[in-house]
């Protein structure tokens, strides 16, 4: 198990998420930041905006972000 937060997966708190695997940690960081867009939270807002921005401006400069987060993840050290 590993721990990130909110912040280090690209959104807006200290909310700490805890998985076996990137892809389960991005996941649940994404369904956060889904329900915090749903409930108006300006700093997400703002981070999701940025997000699709990237994607759509430059889908490698994205695929590269996801690709230091995922190595970020793999060299947390265990829980």
């Amino acid at each position: 198990m590993k721990k990130m937060t909110s912040k280090q997966l690209g959104g807006a708190s200290d909310k700490e998420f805890i998985a076996e695997t990137f892809e389960e940690i991005a996941e649940m960081s994404k369904q956060h930041a889904m329900k915090m867009c749903q409930q108006g939270d300006r700093g997400y807002l703002e981070a999701m905006e940025k997000m699709k921005n990237l994607m759509e401006t430059d889908p490698q400069a994205a695929q590269k972000w996801f690709e230091e987060k995922r190595q970020e993840f793999n060299n947390l050290p265990e829980l």
